[in-house]
């Protein structure tokens, strides 16, 4: 539950975990997708640098062992960037998810000021990237918030390089601040923008697009897989 960033548009505690690693982790949360009959899981978790492979082995553990109580589930890990570390993209490349999201979360422009200095706007892509050309079928997902301060023209640079590393799917909500301290919303974006935004996306060559103010990037995750792979 402790983050070892300090993204300004979050609210997770920051701090350093010195190591700290639950094995069995991956066993409970097969265990409860099992109990819960879930049909598809989306796994997320916080930065974790004080790791050396930032985490990806427990993610990895956790896809193979939800598939190894029933191969027929789901799995959609939203992952942090593991500083762009090869063998940690490559161990959650292979782990046999359906899914991998990593959210570039904001235009180039406001990078620096709403991500932590140890994210980046070129490492997101390059992080995407490198998923599609380990395992080139893997289906991969971004999200945006919008609402930050960024241009129309800042999006659909940002989609377009998304789509240029070969990014499936992606969603687009509005940021919501979730303290008083955390960067500040600039505008609401209305819903019509959103739906104009959702056709931009489309027409860029996304195989599915969620956009509207409520969406978050695990928003209707299950359809949108199910659009891009049948």
């Amino acid at each position: 539950e402790v983050c070892t960033r300090a993204c300004r548009f979050c609210a997770v505690p920051t701090g350093n975990p010195h190591g700290a690693v639950d094995r069995d982790e991956p066993r409970r949360v097969a265990a409860a997708v099992r109990a819960l009959g879930l049909r598809y899981v989306v796994l997320t978790s916080v930065d974790r640098d004080d790791l050396a492979d930032g985490g990806a082995s427990v993610f990895a553990a956790a896809i193979r062992t939800i598939k190894e109580g029933d191969a027929s589930v789901r799995v959609e890990a939203l992952i942090p960037d593991f500083r762009g570390d090869a063998a940690a993209l490559e161990i959650i490349a292979r782990a046999g998810a359906d899914v991998i999201g990593h959210n570039l979360e904001t235009v180039r422009r406001l990078t620096p000021a709403v991500r932590d200095p140890r994210a980046g706007y070129d490492l997101s892509l390059s992080v995407l990237s490198r998923l599609k050309e380990i395992s080139p079928n893997l289906v991969t997902k971004s999200s945006l918030m919008l609402g930050l301060g960024e241009t129309q023209e800042e999006i659909l640079e940002a989609l377009h390089d998304l789509r240029n590393v070969g990014v499936d799917i992606v969603t687009l909500g509005q940021y919501l601040p979730p303290t008083r301290s955390a960067y500040p919303v600039a505008r609401y974006v209305p819903p019509d923008e959103f739906a104009a935004l959702r056709k931009e996306a489309l027409a860029i060559g996304f195989g599915y697009v969620v956009a509207g103010p409520y969406v978050r990037s695990s928003y209707h995750a299950a359809e949108a897989y199910a659009a891009v792979r049948g």
